[in-house]
């Protein structure tokens, strides 16, 4: 286990635990009441084993007793289960929120290639796994100690060579326990490597089922898959050997401090009534000593589930250093200038550098065309107007301010983005042009819809703007899907428009009526358009755009203003 995943399971002990007090307390209190059942069990049994002792009066007050203890029990045990569950539940709730946080903050280009399945598996599946660690592990530690503690004092003070055994017995559980919590760390981590490929393989294969299909591989890839699950399934098993050891160890424990305890009073019982009570006293003592070592042992394997999640959390993208707020003024009135100043950027030695010392303006209610080959850095430059990457050297401005000073609520404001395919989200499509600003009135609504030209497609639905898609736009054409998200930037209104090839998959027809709308949406913004298509350069003509043919820049090592 890495410095860091020890460090970060350590800050989340240190939370937890400040958090588990009041679970902790109940759990004491569960054991003084089970303490007190016992002793009035202890008597029972030996009234009914012991006819000299025998009397109504002492039924009656050591049945009222332990029906009174049970009672008790119970309540401290509902309280301590409810709270140690709002404990998990708080803490699953802070983990995704500080993990979607951190992946909003950076961006979508601050993952480092992670796979979605991978980010998604990290979201729902080790989220989950921490819910143990917190609700279950955490009040287990200190109740493992406490617990047996309070125990082991009344029996000390009831015989203290049989509370000298129950120490001694109790001391021996978390050396063995701790023998077995090395492997079964070491076998919980293979188990979330496997869980995480065969989610990873599952969801690529789902993305490319129809190529999987027409290719002729779908026995291959199901035979695949299974031997992925076949390895979940094994390693998954590893992790339950090596938990059940924990488990045998206490046992064994236990046996021999209840055999030890039976010898010490056997040869007395007869001869000493008194002697008798205090031996069933200590001999029912003995499981409720054990108990919380035995829910400790029970939980230990989410101590190691979560150095193994640790391994994914700590090591998510840390969030970006704050920056010092400047908003951009007279925004409304002016519009946005862009411009780039001796930039340059690449994604790693390996590939080389993508751009370098590229310098360009756009004023502010004109438009920019960006051509060039795929990996030319068109959509790079759209990258780093959005600001989730950062150049190099140089710097992007707004207005003259350079863009990593700009708080990202600004940023925001000021930019609308149509790019290849637009994200469309489940539920309605009026909810989907709303994301855009979901504070909008209903004309404002209405408006975005006929200036994107979507009336005429609203009209034919039997519930209009209420009318439900399914996630990524099912029910939508390639078309549909786009006039909604060029819908969004009616609505946005924003001063900047950035356009990522919008109309790479549609067809020629439906291609020419998208950029009719974008031609209207462009109109009085400043518009930056990454394209090859032939229309594009169309589109460029009629509003009267600047052309950076990043090619030729390239080719021929031009630094300069374009």
């Amino acid at each position: 286990m890495s410095l860091e995943t020890k460090a970060w399971v350590a800050a989340e002990q240190k939370l937890g635990r400040k958090a588990a007090r009041l679970p902790v307390v109940w759990g004491l209190a569960q054991i003084s009441a089970g303490i007190g059942q016992i002793y009035c069990a202890a008597h029972l049994l030996a009234l009914v084993l012991l006819p000299a002792l025998r009397s109504s009066t002492a039924i009656f007050l050591y049945v009222a007793g332990f029906s009174i203890f049970v009672l008790l029990r119970a309540l401290c045990l509902d309280q301590t289960e409810s709270r140690s569950f709002e404990l998990g539940a708080a803490a699953r709730r802070r983990l995704r929120s500080d993990m979607f946080s951190r992946l909003l903050a950076v961006g979508p280009n601050g993952l480092h290639g992670r796979h979605s399945a991978e980010l998604a598996a990290v979201a729902v599946d080790r989220v989950e796994a921490m819910e143990g660690f917190h609700a279950r592990w955490i009040p287990a530690t200190s109740l493992a100690v406490l617990g047996p503690g309070l125990i082991g004092i009344v029996a000390l003070v009831v015989d203290w060579r049989s509370g000298l055994i129950l120490l001694v017995a109790g001391l021996l559980v978390p050396v063995a326990m701790a023998v077995a919590g090395i492997g079964a760390g070491v076998a919980a981590r293979r188990q979330f490597v496997a869980m995480t490929r065969l989610q990873v393989r599952f969801l690529d294969r789902i993305r490319g089922i129809s190529t999987i299909v027409l290719a002729g591989r779908t026995a291959d890839e199901a035979a695949a898959l299974g031997r992925a699950a076949d390895e979940l399934r094994s390693r998954t098993m590893r992790v339950l050997r090596v938990a059940f050891l924990s488990s045998t160890a206490l046992d064994l424990a236990a046996a021999a401090a209840l055999v030890l305890v039976v010898i010490r009073f056997a040869p007395h019982l007869e001869s000493n009534l008194i002697l008798a009570q205090k031996a069933l006293f200590l001999l029912l003592l003995v499981p409720e000593f054990f108990a919380p070592l035995r829910a400790f042992a029970a939980v230990y394997q989410d101590r190691m589930a979560a150095e193994a999640v640790g391994e994914d959390l700590a090591t998510l993208p840390a969030m970006p250093a704050p920056i010092a707020p400047v908003e951009i003024r007279n925004i409304a009135a002016h519009g946005v200038t862009l411009a780039f100043e001796d930039v340059s950027f690449g994604w790693g030695s390996a590939r080389g550098p993508v751009l370098e010392h590229l310098s360009f303006r756009v004023p502010a209610g004109e438009t920019m065309l960006l051509t060039g080959t795929s990996g030319a850095g068109k959509s790079t430059i759209i990258d780093l107007i959005l600001g989730f990457i950062t150049p190099e050297s140089g710097k992007v401005t707004f207005n003259g301010i350079e863009l990593t000073t700009v708080i990202p609520a600004a940023r925001e404001r000021m930019i609308a983005w149509i790019g290849q395919k637009p994200m469309i989200f489940g539920g309605t499509i009026g909810e989907n042009i709303r994301f855009a600003r979901p504070e909008a009135t209903d004309e404002a609504l209405a408006q975005a819809v006929k200036l994107a030209r979507l009336s005429d497609v609203i009209a034919e639905l039997p519930r209009g703007l209420d009318t439900p898609i399914g996630e990524a736009g099912f029910g939508l054409s390639g078309g549909q899907a786009q006039r909604i998200a060029i819908a969004r930037a009616f609505l946005k209104d924003a001063p900047l428009l950035l356009l990522d090839e919008p109309t790479a998959h549609l067809d020629p027809a439906i291609e020419r009526d998208v950029l009719e709308s974008l031609k209207r949406l462009a109109i009085g913004r400043t518009v930056v358009l990454a394209s090859h298509a032939a229309l594009a350069l169309e589109f460029a003509h009629d509003t009267g755009a600047r052309r950076l043919d990043l090619d030729a820049i390239r080719h021929a090592k031009f630094r300069g203003v374009a």
